[in-house]
């Protein structure tokens, strides 16, 4: 198994109220940890377009254990931790190290691939196949469509908002 991270100095942009990293930062950080090990492998955005596939995440969660604040450093690292036998299903775990080695957070995600002119789900090419097997590891899941049927979270529909004559305008108390 190979282990790749991607190394981060903590913006002033990065960070909440709280003044430690913003929630919202720990995706982006994911995202480009994501990007930057996928172009380091040749299955960057040139790739992703010649061969009309995208990546997209379903589900994302996270673990938080220690701060993080702005000027430090954070290594986050990219590993696969779960794998269909096609690779059309996949999940990252992430995890955000200062470079002392404290463990600060984990992070999940799956996703599937997309076939971009269909928008529906794809097998990616073996090239993808090969990188990921490469950052696998013998505790990495084997992922079937039922495990994307039980993620925690179900589309419910309702009625458009429009249409429920929900949204009314208040006066102020001057009118």
């Amino acid at each position: 198994m190979s282990l790749y991270h991607y190394k981060f100095e903590v913006r002033w942009s990065d960070i909440d109220a709280n003044k430690h990293l913003a929630n919202s930062s720990y995706v982006q950080y994911c995202a480009q940890t994501r990007m930057a090990f996928m172009n380091t492998h040749k299955m960057g955005l040139k790739e992703l377009s010649r061969w009309g596939i995208g990546p997209v995440i379903l589900h994302e969660r996270y673990s938080f254990f220690k701060e993080i604040y702005a000027d430090q450093t954070v290594y986050v690292s990219a590993e696969i931790a779960g794998m269909s036998e096609d690779a059309s299903i996949y999940q990252f775990l992430h995890k955000f190290y200062l470079p002392d080695g404290t463990h600060c957070a984990t992070s999940e995600a799956t996703g599937v691939w997309i076939d971009m002119m269909l928008r529906k789900t794809t097998t990616p090419p073996d090239d993808i196949l090969e990188v990921m097997k490469e950052f696998s590891s013998e505790n990495t899941k084997i992922l079937t469509k039922q495990d994307l049927k039980d993620l925690p979270f179900r589309p419910e529909n309702v009625e458009a908002f429009h249409k429920r004559d929900t949204f009314t305008w208040r006066k102020s108390k001057e009118d």
